[in-house]
C-alpha cells in the first residue's frame, strides 16, 4: 500500500525551492543598493574622484599612479554626474538687500509684562511713603504758619504804627520764618531799639494782644515791665527767681498744649545785669528742648543816641516819597540795613545776650508821622480827626530840624497826654 500512494514531501517542497528562487534575486539587488550608496559617499568625501564607470574616461582631477584604497572593489555606472572639483573658489553669494516692512492691518497684541521682582515693588511702594510723607509734612508747616495768621498780625501792625514800615516788615518775616515749624533748635530772640517815643511799647503791646487772641490761651504771652515788675529798691537775686519761674511756667504749658509761646520784656535798659545773664541761659543749646520753642521780645531804649545820630547824620540824603507823603518802606529798609550793624556792636560790648538776638531798629518819626499819631488817637478818643487841628497840636512839640526835615524829638510819647487835654 506504501507503494502505491504517491508522496506527499516532493509537493510539499516544491513551492519552497520557488520562494528561494524570487527571494534570492530581491536581496542581491538590495546588496547592490546599499553597496552603490556606499560608494556614492565615499566619492563624494574624498578630494579626487576615480574613472567615470562604463565609460573609461579618467575623471578631472583623477591620476592612475595615486593609491587607490578601493581598487579591489568593484566599480559600477551610475547616472551621476561628475563631481564639481572643491579647488574651485566657491562663488560668493550676493547679500540680498532687505525686505521693508509695512504695519499691517492685522490687530497687534503687546507683549507679556517681564516678571517683576518683590523687591522693585518694595522700592516703589517706599518711594510712595517717603513722598507721602514729605507733602503731609509741607502742608504741616502751612497748617502751623497758618494757626498764627501772620498776614492778619502784618495788617494789624502797619495801620497801627506809623513810621516804622521796615521794622514791621522785618518783624513779620522773622516771625514767618521761625513759625513755619513747631520744632526749632534755638528760641527767637527779637530786640527793638531806638528812642524814646518811636512806637517800640506800642508794637509789644499789638504782639500780645494778638497772640493771646489765636493761642486762644492768655497764660502763653508773658508781659514782664522791669519798671514795675523789678523796681531798684527789690533785690536782684528776687527779680531773677521771679522771672524764671515765670519763663518756666508759660514755656512748660505751650509745650503740654504743642504752641509757641510770646514773652514781652520793656525796658530791658533798666534791668539788673542778673536778669539779663538768667535770659541769655534760657538761649542756651544746652537747655531742654522746649525752652528752644518759643519768641522772647526785648523792648529797650540802649542805642538810642546811635540811632538819633544816624538818622540826623542821614538826613540829607534824598528819600522818595510814596504818593501820599509817607516814607517809602525801600528807603527805610535801606537805612535799617546799615544801622544794625552799628547798633550790634554797641550793643554786644554790654552783654553777650544782644549777640544771639535779631535786632530791628526804629528810626526817629518826622513831623507827618507826628500828624498821623495825633488823628488816629483823637479818632480813638471821640474826636472829629481834623488835619488842621492834628497839625495845630503837632506844632507845639519839638523837633530837630535838618535839611528841610523835621523829627519829633520825643517821637508821639506826648500825642496821648496832648489830646487828653482837649
Amino acid at each position: 500500500m506504501d507503494r502505491g500512494q504517491p508522496s506527499l514531501e516532493p509537493a510539499a517542497a516544491a513551492p519552497r525551492a520557488s520562494g528561494r528562487c524570487v527571494i534570492a534575486p530581491v536581496r542581491a539587488v538590495l546588496r547592490l543598493r546599499r553597496r552603490v550608496c556606499v560608494l556614492r559617499k565615499r566619492r563624494l568625501l574624498q578630494p579626487g574622484g576615480g574613472p567615470d564607470v562604463g565609460t573609461g574616461a579618467p575623471r578631472p582631477g583623477y591620476s592612475p599612479r595615486a593609491p587607490r584604497a578601493d581598487l579591489d572593489q568593484p566599480q559600477f555606472f551610475t547616472f551621476d554626474g561628475p563631481a564639481e572639483l572643491p579647488s574651485r573658489t566657491p562663488r560668493k553669494k550676493r547679500r540680498r538687500s532687505r525686505l521693508v516692512l509695512y504695519p499691517e492691518t492685522s490687530r497687534k497684541y503687546r507683549p507679556r509684562v517681564e516678571h517683576r521682582s518683590r523687591a522693585q515693588r518694595c522700592l516703589l511702594l517706599l518711594v510712595a511713603i517717603v513722598g507721602f510723607q514729605v507733602l503731609n509734612a509741607i502742608e504741616n508747616l502751612d497748617d502751623n504758619a497758618q494757626r498764627y495768621d501772620l498776614d492778619g498780625l502784618e495788617k494789624a501792625l502797619q495801620r497801627a504804627v506809623f513810621g516804622q514800615p521796615a521794622a514791621v516788615a522785618r518783624i513779620v518775616a522773622l516771625m514767618r520764618d521761625y513759625l513755619a515749624t513747631h520744632v526749632h533748635s534755638r528760641p527767637l530772640l527779637l530786640a527793638l531799639h531806638g528812642p524814646s517815643g518811636v512806637g517800640k511799647s506800642h508794637v509789644g503791646r499789638l504782639l500780645a494782644r494778638h497772640f493771646r487772641s489765636v493761642l486762644e490761651d492768655s497764660a502763653l504771652v508773658l508781659q514782664y515791665h522791669a519798671r514795675h515788675h523789678c523796681p531798684e529798691a527789690r533785690a536782684a537775686q528776687d527779680c531773677r527767681e521771679e522771672l524764671a519761674r515765670r519763663v518756666v511756667d508759660v514755656v512748660a504749658r505751650a509745650e503740654a498744649e504743642e504752641k509757641t509761646p510770646l514773652l514781652v520784656l520793656d525796658d530791658v535798659e533798666l534791668m539788673p545785669r542778673p536778669l539779663l545773664d538768667e535770659l541769655h541761659g534760657f538761649l542756651q543749646p544746652q537747655r531742654s528742648h522746649h525752652f528752644h520753642n518759643a519768641i522772647y521780645v526785648l523792648l529797650s531804649g540802649a542805642g538810642g543816641a546811635e540811632v538819633t545820630r544816624f538818622v540826623l547824620q542821614n538826613a540829607s540824603r534824598a528819600l522818595p516819597l510814596r504818593p501820599d507823603g509817607f516814607r517809602s518802606a525801600e528807603a527805610a529798609a535801606a537805612q535799617a540795613e546799615d544801622l544794625r550793624a552799628s547798633l550790634l556792636a554797641l550793643l554786644s560790648r554790654e552783654h553777650p545776650l544782644w549777640q544771639a538776638a535779631a535786632i530791628v531798629p526804629f528810626l526817629l518819626l518826622d513831623k507827618r508821622d507826628v500828624v498821623s499819631c495825633f488823628r488816629d488817637e483823637m479818632a480813638g478818643e471821640g474826636f472829629f480827626p481834623d488835619q488842621a487841628r492834628a497839625e495845630a497840636l503837632a506844632a507845639q512839640l519839638s523837633f530837630y530840624r535838618v535839611a528841610g526835615r523835621e523829627f519829633a524829638v520825643t517821637g508821639c510819647k506826648q500825642v496821648v497826654a496832648t489830646v487828653n487835654l482837649l
